[in-house]
């Protein structure tokens, strides 16, 4: 995506960025060690196409590197993340941390409901 199809709202911009489901959590994914296609398709559990397609997006907007290693008559191809992807590190902290605080208190929320 270029500067002009950003959107004016910063909040916006992180949503065309990572929004998609399977996108933030390649980037999860990437933010612990490089992976190869295989171990993300299994890791995610998403279709070889859907993966196929985020992880071109996500090169595209300059989040993610893919190297294929030419050493080897293998077909090895790795993705890992560019610096600006790395700096999405604190925004997947904080979606992790939210995410755990909704599920305990949905189910506290849940337990009052029942007894009541």
């Amino acid at each position: 995506m270029q500067y002009k199809d950003l959107a004016v709202n910063p909040v916006a911009v992180v949503l065309q960025m990572v929004g998609a489901k399977w996108k933030i959590l390649i980037i999860k994914e990437l933010l612990v060690k490089e992976k190869r296609f295989s171990e993300l398709k299994k890791t995610l559990g998403c279709t070889a196409k859907v993966l196929t397609a985020t992880l071109r997006e996500l090169e595209e907007d300059g989040l993610v590197i893919r190297e294929k290693d030419d050493s080897t008559t293998k077909n090895i191809v790795e993705y890992y993340l560019t610096d600006i992807g790395y700096t999405l590190r604190p925004v997947v902290e904080s979606m992790q941390k939210w995410g755990k605080e909704y599920k305990r208190l949905r189910k506290l929320m849940e337990n009052y409901k029942e007894k009541v």
